[in-house]
């Protein structure tokens, strides 16, 4: 007989690495727990979820929905759950109300996957915040923030676990090679950019560091891969590429479920964030032995060891971006070396099956 009843809530209406850490999460912790879900009915998550799982879907108008609370509350009650698991930050209003709602109070437990910025010492996040028992920090930074933010007397129990990525399935050179000829890739050096498209993750710098090596024409090809979470920025994007002649060098491919395959047929995957929390797309990359160029702030300075496992570059610097895609163009033994090495350390520490081992016996201790 399972342990314990878990219920995993994510209402958020996107579908990004939050929102399929989720789905992975809900996957693997029912093999251990017994577990329910609950996801926007806006939401796409629940084709992402095991078939055998209970979902149910709620309408959510706004993070204070007393009545999304209630029905919350409801379904806490009738499965009889000891453990409410959420993600997003705008759902921790209407958890702590379903937990306050609900007969069974239990304990909730959130995953924080976002930076904190500032103080959480005014009445309402004081009644937030003592209402949730554990944070499970996806960076050891991200816990130092929560420590310095959070009041001691209402700060909930804080544990640091990075996130995971599952290993990943090699394709043949001759399926990559067939991949590559289908986007006209030929022997272009191939750069990609993966994750929502907003000005948060920085695509505009892939953009201005493509228009300066383009000066010094070389061979290069970038691809911006994930739907847009603003059409404005989107559109901008395309109009910038177009007033700098880059339709040739840079393409738009929106939405993909061929991630892997685009890692792999990749020289080089960047995360461009101005301040990435941790980065789960570079460690699918290193995990698929692609090469690694990623800002030097946020996550990125847990998961990359300049020079050994990746490139950093200065945050915000499209000239520094420049040079250091330069820097794997001309030196392919080099872009090699980052790669096995990056592969290694994220299969050392940032491994799915691993972490959520870890997982499974934090929430026995819970």
């Amino acid at each position: 007989m399972k342990s314990k009843k878990i219920l995993e809530v994510c209402l958020s209406p996107d579908l990004g690495g939050l929102e399929l850490y989720m789905s992975r999460c809900s996957n693997e912790l029912s093999k251990e727990f017994e577990l329910f879900c609950v996801v926007s009915k806006s939401s796409k998550l629940k084709d992402y979820l095991d078939n055998a799982l209970e979902v149910f879907e709620l309408k959510r108008k706004s993070s204070f929905s007393l009545l999304s609370s209630l029905k919350l509350a409801k379904i806490i009650d009738e499965k009889g759950i000891d453990i409410v698991h959420l993600h997003w930050t705008k759902d921790i209003p209407i958890v702590v109300f379903a937990k306050i709602f609900s007969k069974r109070k239990p304990k909730i437990v959130q995953t924080r996957h976002m930076t904190m910025t500032r103080f959480k010492d005014d009445f309402y996040h004081k009644f937030l915040y003592k209402n949730i028992d554990t944070i499970i920090c996806v960076t050891k930074t991200l816990e130092q923030q929560i420590e310095m933010f959070i009041p001691k007397k209402i700060r909930p129990e804080t544990k640091t676990l990075y996130l995971g990525a599952e290993n990943a399935e090699f394709f043949s050179k001759e399926e990559i090679q067939s991949f590559k000829d289908k986007f006209k890739i030929k022997d272009s050096f191939m750069i990609s950019l993966i994750g929502r498209i907003n000005e948060f993750k920085g695509q505009h710098l892939l953009i201005d560091a493509i228009k300066e090596l383009k000066r010094k024409n070389l061979n290069i090809k970038a691809y911006i891969i994930g739907h847009a979470m603003s059409q404005e920025y989107l559109d901008k994007l395309k109009q910038k590429v177009t007033n700098d002649k880059l339709n040739e060098l840079i393409t738009f491919v929106g939405f993909s479920k061929e991630v892997n395959k685009f890692m792999q047929a990749c020289d080089v995957v960047l995360m461009t964030s101005k301040n990435e929390t941790f980065g789960l797309v570079t460690i699918e990359a290193m995990k698929n032995q692609t090469a690694v160029i990623a800002s030097n702030s946020g996550g990125s300075l847990e998961i990359v060891e300049n020079e050994k496992t990746g490139l950093l570059f200065k945050s915000e610097d499209s000239h520094d971006l420049a040079l250091k895609i330069e820097k794997l163009y001309d030196n392919p033994d080099f872009k090699n070396y980052l790669a096995k090495n990056g592969k290694n350390r994220a299969d050392e520490l940032f491994d799915e099956k691993k972490q959520f081992v870890k997982l499974c016996k934090l929430f026995e201790t819970i």
